[in-house]
């Protein structure tokens, strides 16, 4: 072998490891705010308006939304006359068949949630909207709502957080 080619061999060992080691992470919190002018955030508490009811949901839906823009953002969170506002209810709870068997039984069950959302920009009124956001899980029917309502809530909770989340200061 003749020095060109062992070059070339430790040049491509080298460019492995070197490509081996080192990873690119981005990280995207989402938010999009001009903090010189947006400095604080009012998040009501959402009554549930929904007629089938499943208690923790409410406390764990406003907890997790104020949480999200906690650790998404820098914004203080005030109890009156904040510079964006988030408000609305819980509108929508229920259950639904989602496949059938061969037979006719159902087979698996969707849970869905609804919320309907205000949101002011005291700031900049063209950011203003007033949208509805839905979340959905499924589970096997041979399964009890009981046994896996709270898993499912809270999935659902997550994802609704996030849509009104990226829709209020993400821009996406």
């Amino acid at each position: 072998m003749d020095w060109k080619s062992k070059l070339r061999i430790v040049f491509c060992a080298a460019l492995c490891c070197l490509l081996s080691a080192c990873s690119v992470s981005y990280k995207f919190n989402g938010a999009s705010i001009d903090y010189s002018k947006t400095k604080t955030i009012q998040i009501a508490e959402f009554p549930i308006r929904s007629s089938y009811v499943w208690g923790p949901m409410g406390p764990m839906f406003n907890n997790q939304l104020k949480d999200q823009f906690a650790n998404h953002t820098k914004l203080t969170q005030v109890k009156r006359n904040g510079d964006l506002k988030l408000e609305g209810e819980i509108t929508r709870y229920e259950q639904r068949n989602k496949a059938v068997t061969a037979q006719g039984y159902s087979a698996q069950t969707e849970l869905s949630m609804t919320v309907n959302v205000r949101f002011t920009n005291t700031k900049n009124h063209d950011d203003d909207f007033e949208q509805t956001f839905t979340a959905q899980q499924s589970y096997e029917t041979t399964l009890s709502l009981n046994a896996v309502q709270e898993e499912l809530v809270t999935q659902m909770v997550k994802d609704l957080c996030e849509q009104i989340f990226n829709k209020a200061v993400a821009d996406w």
